[in-house]
């Protein structure tokens, strides 16, 4: 079976932590790995960003691809002028399939402007059955925005509305999704399969953490929070900074230093390059006179990661909105028990006192409490950790991956996949 995987916006091999590089990234990514190892096809299609990089890669192996298709320029471009470019990128996809002598038997593809290619890809290929995943909504986010700037355009609303009606199948990442698709979207629930993300159980698993902090240069007498994830106002690092400024007037660790790690973004470019969340940041970091309480660490590789979370005592995803939350799941399987907002899949992932906590987004008071019943108490934190090693194990990609190809089988009527 052949698998066309579309990501228009971002690249799967991008490095994490950047404007548009996360959790969407990393599921395309090892979803393609765990196809290839189960003998699919895949040739994952991305909108070229560097002229400088090869149009064709095989950095995921099994014989499966990463295409850079030139569609507008060949640099990143704000999401809002990448629509512009949508049917050059699919031009260009048609015409790769051409000239490899290729027939796709599925499209799947994730974001709402890979859903818009997908839907001229079927047509051109006489009706090619299309799976979508859409990672992030943008009537979610606009009902968490807190100015203008944040809030999605109509064009976007406008665009996941016509990749709802065209898509043979939704695969939502929980229950939590698919409600808000049908209430938000009028969506055919039908038209729905609920599987969640996975997690490779190879590359994220505890670490012993005097190992883990040795070799991300850290004194095993500190304490350390994380947080890991793109720099953006919904991902409420705000909350999470006056959380540990609350923190730092408790005793809670007398033995030990307590700081944050914050990965993500890039916190060390010029003022007029910086981003302006980054820049907020920074100055509450200031405001709140933190020190060298918090460190912004910016991106990082994902080979590293296992590292950070495994020398964590806590990661920390105190986001206003996540379809699902990949760093917390990934953060799990190492073995770390995790705080987060109660909100979308996170309320689902995150088992509430077993396997961390969830707290009310927004409320920094609550956070700093979670945090402070988690580094005052080693043995409960250490059984946290214990139980969130192996409720991860319920995730990995192998049982994942056969859910997905199920859905495959299920839209190419039955064939083998």
């Amino acid at each position: 079976m052949n698998i066309a995987m579309l990501s228009y916006h971002t690249c799967p091999l991008a490095t994490l932590g950047g404007k548009d590089t996360g959790g969407m990234n990393v599921y395309v990514r090892d979803l393609t790995r765990e196809l290839g190892r189960m003998g699919l096809h895949v040739d994952v299609f991305t909108r070229s960003q560097d002229e400088h990089v090869p149009h064709v890669l095989h950095d995921l192996g099994y014989g499966n691809r990463v295409v850079h298709v030139p569609a507008g320029p060949e640099v990143p471009l704000p999401k809002k002028e990448l629509a512009d470019y949508i049917p050059q990128f699919a031009e260009g996809i048609i015409q790769f399939a051409s000239e490899k002598e290729l027939h796709y038997d599925i499209i799947h593809s994730h974001y709402w402007m890979s859903g818009l290619a997908a839907e001229t890809l079927s047509g051109a290929w006489g009706g090619v059955p299309v799976a979508h995943m859409f990672h992030t909504l943008g009537e979610m986010k606009n009902r968490v925005a807190r100015s203008a700037d944040e809030r999605e355009g109509e064009y976007r609303l406008e665009g996941e509305r016509r990749v709802i009606a065209r898509a043979d199948r939704l695969i939502v990442s929980t229950v939590a999704e698919q409600a808000q698709l049908e209430w938000l979207y009028k969506a055919d629930v039908r038209k729905m399969t609920v599987i969640p993300p996975g997690v490779d159980s190879c590359h994220f698993y505890p670490i012993l953490p005097d190992e883990a902090k040795q070799y991300i240069g850290l004194s095993p007498d500190k304490c350390l929070l994380l947080y890991v994830g793109r720099i953006e106002p919904l991902k409420g690092v705000d909350t999470l900074i006056r959380a540990v400024a609350l923190l730092q007037q408790k005793d809670i660790c007398p033995s030990k230093s307590v700081y944050l790690a914050i990965i993500g973004g890039d916190p060390e470019v010029s003022p007029d390059a910086m981003s302006a969340e980054m820049a907020r940041l920074q100055s509450l970091c200031d405001e709140l006179c933190m020190g060298n309480l918090v460190v912004f660490l910016g991106k990082r590789s994902q080979d590293t990661l296992p590292y950070y979370y495994s020398a964590a005592e806590v990661v920390v995803m105190p986001s206003h909105y996540e379809s699902f939350g990949m760093v917390a799941l990934e953060a799990m399987a190492c073995g770390t028990p995790v705080v987060a907002s109660q909100v979308g899949g996170l309320a689902f992932l995150v088992q509430d006192g077993v396997t961390g906590y969830t707290v009310p987004d927004g409320d920094h008071a609550a956070l700093c409490d979670r945090l402070s019943v988690l580094l005052g108490h080693p043995e409960r934190r250490a059984a946290m950790g214990r139980a969130a090693a192996e409720y991860a194990l319920n995730y990995d990609w192998e049982k994942i991956a056969k859910q997905i190809v199920g859905v495959y089988g299920e839209l190419a009527g039955g064939k083998e996949c």
